[in-house]
């Protein structure tokens, strides 16, 4: 029996990476899974390896920066399942340039994703939660929501935003039975590292310098556990933060970093 059967999840942002990883977790645990993703191929590809798992799944196309994509994304998703017991915002962006390069483009779409599209799919959701009087809101943030991290200040920022919303909504919502936290990853080797590499590698350009080796590296200097983070560890801790277990729990920040941060 796991913690979270009979539990449906949506998440957004769930095609790949460390959304990929929290619907295998969840799935696991026992909850159906809806992928909310606006490239379907991919949401497809989360929910044909979460159904191996024995777990009944569903993806639909969901721009969280837009309402109208949001309500159509959820009202197909409770025309597939009977109701959702859980919401993880984690879609998330990191802007497409990094340091003195920022753009007020590159800014926009940080706060337009990694924040704005909270509080549109959780306006979407709430009373259908309240109505329920239950629910769980575990929102994605980063170790850089924190503190802010040199060459990202949109993405820090924003992610800081994560965090304060989080407390705003706890408060708001706590009256209703439901719990709002947040999840503050670290370092994984997903994607947005990867375009953080040059940053952070000091090169000119992805192909200058070897990767993997430069984030073993990096770990192995900031991180006290010595290891890198996994969407799977994210993922686990949001099943814990979704479960009965964590009943009591509203209003926290959890940082899965290894120690990186310590707070």
């Amino acid at each position: 029996m796991g913690i979270l059967n009979q539990k449906t999840a949506l998440i957004t942002g769930g095609g790949r990476g460390i959304g990929r990883g929290i619907a295998f977790e969840l799935a696991k645990e026992g909850a159906d899974i809806v992928v909310a993703d606006l490239n379907v191929e991919n949401a497809q590809q989360t929910v044909d390896e979460v159904q191996t798992l024995g777990q009944k799944a569903t993806s639909v196309k969901m721009d969280v920066t837009d309402e109208a994509s949001v309500a159509t994304g959820i009202e197909t998703a409770l025309s597939k399942h009977d109701r959702i017991d859980i919401l993880v915002n984690n879609a998330g962006v990191v802007g497409n340039h990094t340091g003195a390069e920022v753009t007020l483009q590159d800014w926009d779409m940080c706060f337009n994703v990694n924040l704005k599209g909270i509080w549109i799919v959780t306006r979407a959701l709430v009373d259908h939660f309240k109505a329920n009087q239950n629910g769980k809101i575990i929102n994605i943030s980063s170790i850089a929501g924190r503190q802010g991290t040199p060459g990202m200040p949109a993405y820090s920022a924003s992610k800081s935003g994560v965090i304060s919303l989080t407390q705003s909504l706890a408060q708001e919502l706590g009256p209703f039975n439901i719990n709002v936290n947040a999840v503050c990853p670290g370092l994984l080797w997903t994607d947005i590292w990867r375009k953080l590499e040059v940053l952070y590698g000091g090169a000119k350009s992805e192909k200058e310098i070897n990767q993997r080796n430069h984030f073993n590296q990096y770990i192995a200097n900031r991180c006290p556990l010595g290891r890198e983070q996994t969407p799977e560890d994210i993922g686990m801790a949001i099943a814990f933060l979704a479960s009965d277990h964590a009943r009591n729990i509203t209003g926290q920040a959890l940082n899965v970093d290894g120690g990186i941060k310590m707070n």
